[in-house]
């Protein structure tokens, strides 16, 4: 999957201190956005109290105090009937508890995955060692599918790491503050959108394509639960006041358990065994591995003692998850109140142990994305426990809605006002929440619209780049073409200076590539910019050589492009004023030398110096580098 490594250890400390960075300025302005937020809703509801009142007060007629002194009998009689004698409108129904777990319960889990995303290791970690091994399994049209949308990441690590931790906060925020309304429906919207996202890109499709699928590892994948329960939030609320919204969560419910026993009873699959040829069974080798992540000692242990136990008792321990299994699918398809009770306690109880000693809580070791599949899949069977037996609503509450207005009269300035006034500090504060998720999902969009990778991955592999500004050595060597060229003939135009060998296989084709890919950014200023190479081979050094390169590499349709070489006499002289070293292996196999490129300005002052070592060679650590180059040849170019 060439697109998802870009070769960074994940514990980098320049990328980690950018991602700190980035999360930190988001920080700022998501705070800076609910306080505004707060403010303009403050003020509002001041401005429409003080219309209010100030429309009473002014009301014609009023003769104050005098009126009701001069003619007492007359205030006795225009006297306002008691409160308690008028109608009052009847209340509307609380949201339904089904309902309200699902949202309150996947809001606070889209938060928890957000801090989750916050990581120092994720972003720089996520894409070689979360999604790539994800994939690694599934067909290869999975693993493309993948690796396109991994790309991005790996392209871009730190604004795709801190735009999932602000999509994912935002999302989680908006479920829990928005209690009512279609506002509260979208947030149930936004969470089946971002989780498709998420368990396509993320979970490659929660791992149903690869072989050893299997309930007990979190299939069909944690966030498809998100997606299914923000569907769920999304109905309308009356769909929530009978049982059959229940029936039908259930019915799903009990048809999954059904098709995971079957799966897990399937033969061939390696979970009868708990070891087979001295080798561990599928399910002892995963819980064995999931006792190696860093964690707390207590858990660790106890991972450990039911990896022995399996490994003992695989036989018993794969029997007993198929049977429960599917007798509790068989439960929930009954649609029975009291079975179902039974039945839902039971499957918490069955999904903690499997959470805590197979999936081993599932966000621990630094790179954890959330807490796996069975906290989700807990709420949401209960929740349809919970539909199947709806709390009663009065008669009077069903009938409470209102027809609406039509849309011009609420256009008049009176009902703008009381919609106004009527907003809640909650309201404003879910608003506040949606302005998170725009904080995050605008620098995602920039990114996946960018096919540059950021300069940053090149930093982080070669480290800083030195500032200079002193006078280049000059030299005298023959292009590719047999043309004389010399320093001062390159006058008046940027310099990017790379030192390459003709006949590497290794590290001079690639940064050749990236030199090339940096001429290719440059656009209409690459005509102020030349980009050179000189030989640094003792050995291999002839015109013959420099031409076989160029059209090895298809250098040799560049106009800006200039190999050059010489005697080793001059090439020798050339290296040791540039400071870069050659130096030939027995036999003379190959040359090692430095990996160096240097920017001239105009006048041919060495103005940057910086490592060109493309390091592991990954396509975004190569489109980082041709970054880096032609952002130095443009800030070269703007200099004076």
């Amino acid at each position: 999957m060439p697109g998802m490594n870009s070769g960074l250890n994940p514990a980098d400390p320049t990328i980690v201190n950018a991602f700190r960075s980035a999360l930190l300025h988001q920080w700022l302005i998501a705070a800076a956005i609910f306080v505004l937020l707060l403010l303009v809703w403050g003020a509002t509801r001041t401005w429409v109290t003080v219309q209010a009142t100030g429309g009473e007060a002014a009301a014609p007629g009023d003769g104050g105090g005098t009126t009701a002194s001069a003619h007492p009998q007359d205030a006795s009689t225009t006297a306002p009937a008691p409160a308690s004698a008028a109608p009052r409108p009847a209340k509307a129904p609380a949201e339904p508890r089904a309902r309200r777990l699902l949202r309150i319960g996947f809001g606070l889990i889209w938060v928890f995955d957000g801090i989750l995303q916050a990581q120092p290791k994720m972003a720089a970690g996520m894409p070689s060692q979360v999604i790539e091994p994800t994939a690694a399994n599934s067909p290869a049209w999975v693993q493309h599918l993948v690796n396109w949308g991994g790309t991005i990441w790996s392209y871009h690590p730190v604004q795709a790491g801190a735009s999932a931790v602000w999509i994912q906060v935002g999302i989680g925020l908006w479920l829990i503050l928005a209690e009512r309304g279609w506002w509260s429906r979208a947030a149930g919207l936004a969470s089946v959108g971002w989780g498709l996202v998420v368990w396509v890109f993320g979970e490659s499709f929660g791992g149903i394509f690869a072989p050893g699928l299997t309930w007990l590892f979190g299939a069909p994948g944690a966030v498809l639960f998100y997606a299914v329960a923000g569907a769920l939030i999304a109905l309308p609320e009356r769909a929530w006041r009978t049982p059959r919204t229940g029936r039908l969560i259930l019915a799903g419910t009990g048809t999954f358990f059904i098709g995971m026993a079957v799966l897990q009873a399937w033969p061939g699959r390696g979970f009868w065994q708990g070891t087979a040829g001295g080798q561990p069974g599928t399910l002892t080798g995963m819980v064995q591995s999931m006792a190696q992540t860093s964690q707390p000692h207590l858990l660790s242990a106890l991972v450990s003692s039911f990896a022995s136990f399996t490994a003992a008792h695989g036989f018993a321990v794969n029997l007993f998850t198929v049977i429960a299994l599917a007798v509790l699918g068989a439960a929930f398809l009954t649609g029975r109140p009291r079975l179902v009770r039974v039945a839902v306690i039971a499957a918490i109880v069955l999904c903690l142990a499997d959470w805590v000693l197979i999936e081993d809580l599932g966000f621990l070791g630094g790179l954890g994305t959330d807490p796996n599949s069975m906290i989700p899949m807990i709420l949401v069977f209960t929740a349809g426990y919970l539909a199947l037996t709806p709390a009663p609503v009065a008669a009077e509450q069903t009938a409470a809605a209102r027809t609406a207005a039509p849309w011009r009269d609420r256009l008049r300035p009176a009902e703008v006002r009381g919609a106004v006034g009527a907003v809640s500090a909650r309201t404003a504060a879910a608003f506040g929440a949606i302005a998170i998720i725009l904080v995050g999902a605008a620098p995602m969009a920039a990114a996946s619209a960018n096919r540059s990778a950021d300069p940053i991955i090149a930093e982080a592999i070669s480290g800083s780049t030195a500032a200079l500004d002193q006078p280049a050595p000059a030299f005298r060597l023959t292009s590719q073409d047999g043309k004389q060229v010399t320093l001062a003939s390159l006058r008046g135009k940027v310099v990017l200076l790379v030192f390459l060998d003709p006949v590497c296989v290794s590290d001079c084709p690639l940064i050749a590539q990236e030199v090339r890919a940096a001429g290719q950014l440059l656009g209409t200023d690459a005509r102020q910019v030349e980009l050179v190479a000189i030989v640094i081979n003792p050995l291999y050094y002839s015109v013959a050589y420099t031409r076989a390169f160029d059209r090895q590499e298809n250098l040799d349709t560049v106009p800006n492009w200039l190999y050059l070489t010489g005697s080793p006499g001059q090439l020798e002289k050339v290296w040791n004023g540039y400071g870069v070293t050659a130096q030939t292996s027995t036999g003379g196999a190959m040359v090692a030398h430095d990996d160096v490129a240097f920017v001239l300005d105009r006048s041919g002052h060495i103005r940057e110096e910086l490592s060109d070592d493309p390091g592991p060679g990954t396509t975004s650590s190569m489109s980082s580098y041709a970054v880096l180059l032609a952002d130095a040849a443009r800030q070269t170019l703007g200099q004076p």
